[in-house]
């Protein structure tokens, strides 16, 4: 895939991303004014707000995994906001190290590792980022580690053994986006760790 096919579909990513963040918004702000006139009520209610935040939640990282980088800079509040709505509760933890603004592009890059780690961690584990001198580091730790040498293979630059699922883009994406930003994905892994560096 060619820089300008990462450019569209990155493109693509941020247009639908930024279609759905209004609706999901307005649904929030509904849900809040039904709390704030006492007639929102029930355990449906509660449902509904809950999975409306991790929809929120799930748009505004896909919208920097998926969506078009730029240069515009990320402070580490705005990324530790996205991961602690999307990941806190669950059995996945993530440790964002980096506390000075970090490139889009970068944390773009950072948000599809996350994705390939997770694929790799199903019942759950700890990944902490470190980033310096241009270079970013991300650590996933679990009981058990269940990689997938085929997925795994194309970070490397290995062509894909058949058809890619959609759940699996994220392992021919980072490659690609890496590749565009000059950078070269290196992967290391052992029975209870799994590490990404770029």
């Amino acid at each position: 895939m060619s820089v300008q096919s990462t450019t569209l579909a990155a493109l693509i990513g941020s247009r639908i991303c930024h279609d759905l963040i209004s609706p999901i918004g307005a649904i929030n702000n509904g849900l809040e004014l039904l709390s704030m006139s006492g007639d929102a009520a029930g355990p449906e209610i509660g449902l509904i707000g809950e999975s409306v935040g991790n929809a929120s939640a799930r748009i505004r990282f896909f919208r920097i995994a998926f969506g078009a980088a730029g240069d515009q800079m990320v402070g580490p509040g705005e990324v530790l906001s996205i991961l602690r709505d999307l990941y806190d509760g669950g059995r996945l933890e993530i440790h964002w190290g980096a506390t000075q603004p970090v490139q889009r592009n970068e944390v773009r890059l950072a948000f599809l590792a996350i994705m390939c780690l997770e694929t790799a961690m199903p019942y759950g584990g700890r990944i902490d980022l470190s980033s310096q001198n241009n270079k970013c580091r991300l650590v996933g730790t679990a009981d058990r580690i269940n990689v997938d040498t085929g997925l795994w293979g194309l970070l490397a630059g290995a062509a894909p053994k058949g058809d890619l699922q959609p759940s699996h883009v994220q392992f021919a994406l980072l490659p690609l986006i890496a590749k565009d930003a000059g950078r070269r994905i290196i992967c290391q892994s052992d029975d209870t760790s799994l590490t990404i560096e770029f």
